[in-house]
Formats: structure tokens, C-alpha cells, sequence
């Protein structure tokens, strides 16, 4: 009765408009006055705990990080160091996409902002070259979903806030199945490429030298954050900041791109994201903490053993859930809300709490691709002036792609944890 009351009053004031946050605050405080005899005082106080984290800060920060490097142009040549990779393939600028979403994803943390960021370039140079309009979309908004799983990650710092994961554990646990979806979205590519008779570049293309020259400021960034963590140089958090200062330093003055106007757009955007975040992470916590007190995590584990005893089995279940979770609600609210749930389960199991943030940050990325919520979708299909509905018949094959690779991060530990191991 107390789980169908909690899940029905959250459901019910997400379908009237709430925001999450809000859905959050109002869902535990019904609960807690007429369900329970806890003093309702506990909202605030778990409120203000929750958001007391030094690790919390890396947020904004990284956040920051990316939008300077976003108004520096970085995209641009990123996409230009792409094309020379890659370019000359079948398919090559739907190749050249997916390496330079990859390459932004180092940058960015965020999915749409990644989309955003590539999209704005590529797609109208894929349908100059003759390429579907949605097709460009398609393949734009399933690799954006790779900038929330090559680190550094927005939703991998949310998770390691709630969970008290290392961030520096769950950024290396990341790299690998990045690269490896992005290799599986290559694929996909390729053999819809040959399909719709999709070419590579003939010939042209800025010199290579020239290209990896104006882009390596760009691929230097991630090297200072990742090397300076795990080289005991600075912190997570402390790295988010280096970034930042990088960040701005490179578009002032190498690329010369940014002025106070840009600062000015990239700190509004950051505001907005950050205090979005900030204020569903803040009531998250006072919901995690009744759900703990009520022994919801015990319920749920109990009824999944009660369906099956093998980890594969109900590990399948969990991910079926949270795809479908994705299809409803943003990667970030998902995880806050559901990580204290699951990962008591997941860890009863043998699963260790870093590979299952990584399984749980790769189910919600693919739900940036699938309609209703597909906020990835929606950015693609604003820049590229078309429908989701047009642009879901040609996602299909990319999310094909992206189910095996979350197959292989769940059956396949190693793929996501020998980095972690190695530097230990």
C-alpha cells in the first residue's frame, strides 16, 4: 500500500506538469504526513545534507566547462579533425559525426549539448551532400548519447554523489564502453551508408597537419582533466575547475572566439542547468531517505528474487525497466531517483556499484533516442527543421547498435572495469 501510494502520488503530479524536483518535494511530504509518524522536518534537513558535497561542485563546473568550450568553436574543429579521419569512408559523414560527438563527448558531459553543439554543422553539411534530412538527425542524436558516457559525465558525477562511488572510478570505467558504442554506431552506419547509396568524400578536405594543428588544443583538454585526476594532481572536482580555466583561456586567446558576450550566454547557460539539477538532487535525497526508512530496496529485491534467483535473468528485468524508464524521464532525474533503489539489489548479486553506474548511465543515455521523452530527438529534429516522428523510422538501426553495446557492458564486466583495476 505504502509503495502503490508513493509511485501513484509522483506519477500522477509528473502527468500535471510538475517538474521533477517539485513532483519530488511534494510526493515525500504527502507520504511522510499521512502515511508515517516521521517529522516532516526531514525534507529539509536530508534537503541541505544532500546538496553539502564537496564532489557536488564538480557539476556546475563541468557544465561550465563545456559551454566555453561550446562558444570557443571547438565544435568546428573537431568536426574538421573528424572528416580527415574518417571522411573518406562510406557513409563518411555520418562517420564523421560519430567521431566528432566521441571527441566532444571529452568535452561536454552532456548529451543534448553535444547534439546540439555537432548538430548545427553537420547536419546541414550531410543534406548539402544529398544525405536524408532525417537520416542526419538520426544518426546525430543516437551518437550524441555518447557524451554522457565518455567521461567526463554529468550523470556519472549525480550517480557517484548518491551512491559514494569514486568519480575518478566511474570516469575510467566509462572510456571503453564509449568508444565501444561508438564503434557499434559505426557499423550501424555503414551498413545503412551502403543501403541508401551514401558515399564517402572523394577527395578535398583541409591538409591534415593543418586540421590536427587548429583542433589539438581542443584534444588537449580532456588529457589535463583525466591525466591530472589519476595522476594525483587534483581532484574530480578540482579538475572540473581546471577546465574551466582552460576552457576560457583557449577561446580567448588561441581561438579567439569567445568575448563577454559568449562568457555571458555560457554562464546563464550553466545557471539554468545547474539549478535545474541542484533542485531535483536536493529533494531526491529526502525521497531516498524515506523509501531507505520504509525498506522500499528490500521490497523490490525481494519481488525480483522471487521471479528468478539468477543474476543474469533479473539483471535482463533491470534493464528492461530502466529502457523503459528512459522512454518517460531524463537520464539525470532517473538516476536520482532510482540508483538508492536498485543498487542494494545489484550489489546482494556480486555486481560492483561502479559497473552498475555505468550500466544504468548506458540504459538512460539510449532513452536520449526514444520517443516520447528522447530529448535527443527533440534537439536533432529543432536543428535539422524536421519531426521526431520523421527522424524515429531511420533511429531504429543506431538503437539496434546501442542495445548490443549495453549487453555487452552488463554480461561483459571486464569491458567496463579493467581500466578502474589497471589503476588502482
Amino acid at each position: 500500500m505504502f509503495l502503490a501510494v508513493l509511485l501513484g502520488c509522483f506519477v500522477i503530479l509528473l502527468a500535471a506538469g510538475l517538474p521533477i524536483g517539485i513532483a519530488l518535494g511534494v510526493t515525500t511530504a504527502f507520504v511522510i504526513t499521512s502515511m508515517t509518524n516521521i517529522n516532516v522536518a526531514i525534507i529539509a534537513q536530508n534537503s541541505v545534507a544532500g546538496l553539502d558535497s564537496f564532489p557536488l561542485l564538480a557539476l556546475p563546473f563541468f557544465v561550465l566547462a563545456g559551454n566555453l568550450m561550446y562558444y570557443g568553436g571547438i565544435s568546428r574543429r573537431l568536426l574538421d579533425l573528424a572528416d580527415v579521419m574518417v571522411g573518406k569512408i562510406t557513409g563518411g559523414l555520418g562517420m564523421v559525426t560519430t567521431v566528432a560527438c566521441m571527441f566532444f563527448a571529452a568535452i561536454s558531459g552532456s548529451g543534448p549539448a553535444t547534439v546540439s553543439a555537432i548538430g548545427t554543422i553537420i547536419i546541414p553539411a550531410m543534406k548539402e551532400k544529398k544525405y536524408d534530412v532525417n537520416y542526419a538527425a538520426a544518426i546525430t542524436a543516437a551518437a550524441g548519447s555518447i557524451g554522457v558516457i565518455i567521461p567526463p559525465s554529468i550523470p556519472f558525477v549525480i550517480y557517484a554523489v548518491i551512491t559514494g562511488t569514486s568519480i575518478a572510478d566511474l570516469f575510467l570505467a566509462g572510456i571503453v564502453p564509449g568508444v565501444v558504442m561508438g564503434a557499434a554506431l559505426m557499423i550501424a552506419n555503414y551498413v545503412m551508408a551502403v543501403k541508401y547509396g551514401y558515399k564517402g568524400r572523394e577527395s578535398g578536405g583541409a591538409g591534415k597537419w593543418v586540421t590536427f594543428k587548429e583542433s589539438v588544443w581542443a584534444l588537449v583538454m580532456p588529457i589535463v582533466i583525466l591525466g591530472g585526476i589519476y595522476g594525483g594532481i587534483f581532484t574530480p572536482t578540482e579538475a572540473a575547475v581546471v577546465g574551466c580555466v582552460y576552457a576560457l583561456l583557449v577561446g580567448m586567446l588561441v581561438y579567439r572566439e569567445i568575448g563577454m558576450k559568449e562568457i555571458y550566454e555560457a554562464l546563464r547557460d550553466t545557471g539554468l542547468i545547474t539549478g535545474a539539477t541542484v533542485f531535483t538532487l536536493a529533494f531526491s535525497t529526502s525521497f531516498a531517505t524515506l523509501i531507505t526508512m520504509k525498506q522500499v530496496p528490500s521490497m523490490v529485491g525481494s519481488y525480483l528474487l522471487s521471479v528468478s534467483d539468477s543474476p543474469f535473468v533479473i539483471m535482463m528485468i533491470i534493464n528492461v525497466f530502466l529502457l523503459m524508464v528512459g522512454c518517460f524521464v531524463d537520464n539525470i532525474s532517473a538516476c536520482i531517483i532510482l540508483s538508492p533503489i536498485l543498487l542494494p539489489i545489484v550489489v546482494k548479486m556480486g555486481f560492483d556499484p561502479v559497473h552498475f553506474g555505468i550500466i544504468m548511465t548506458v540504459n538512460l543515455a539510449i532513452g536520449f533516442c526514444t520517443p516520447p521523452y528522447g530529448i535527443n530527438l527533440f534537439v536533432a529534429a529543432a536543428v535539422a527543421n524536421t519531426t521526431v516522428s520523421r527522424i524515429s523510422r531511420f533511429v531504429m538501426p543506431f538503437l539496434t547498435a546501442m542495445l548490443i553495446t549495453l549487453l555487452l557492458t552488463t554480461y561483459v564486466p571486464d569491458l567496463s572495469m579493467f581500466l578502474p583495476r589497471i589503476f588502482k
